[in-house]
């Protein structure tokens, strides 16, 4: 089973750049990240960048652009971690691990990713005829 880690705050206040850099918590955070590829579990580890991105919106068939940014530092998620286990209990127990204190980051957001489990056995079928090479990687 896959799941989804999401560090995040657990209120706006304070603001990550209010927080001075903390060593010693970066350190933590990056011995958690080597812990789990080691044992096996990480998938993907990425932080993501404060710098402004971009919405693309859909109505009516057509997409527009909107360019960011659209949330103050405060709201920002930070990155994110997927994660290959057994079960939820076992998602949890890796994310109750997660060193933390970055200032912004005190509540890891657990999320099952979706698996061909998930969705009905006519719409994996679709999939598989669709979209073939990538339906090889879907779980």
């Amino acid at each position: 089973m896959r799941f989804m880690l999401i560090p995040r705050p657990s209120t706006l206040e304070p603001t990550h750049s209010d927080i001075p850099f903390d060593e010693a918590v970066f350190i933590a955070q990056m011995k958690y990240n080597e812990e789990m590829h080691k044992a096996g579990v990480l998938i993907a580890s990425e932080g993501l960048s404060p710098s402004p991105g971009a919405h693309v919106v859909f109505k009516d068939g057509k997409s527009t652009v909107k360019d960011g940014p659209y949330a103050e530092t405060k709201e920002l998620i930070g990155g994110f971690y997927v994660l290959e286990v057994k079960s939820k209990e076992e998602a949890i127990e890796w994310a109750r691990r997660y060193p933390g204190g970055m200032g912004n980051d005190d509540v890891m957001e657990v999320r099952p990713l979706t698996g061909t489990g998930d969705i009905p056995p006519e719409l994996v079928t679709l999939i598989e005829k669709v979209a073939p090479t990538w339906s090889q990687t879907f779980k």
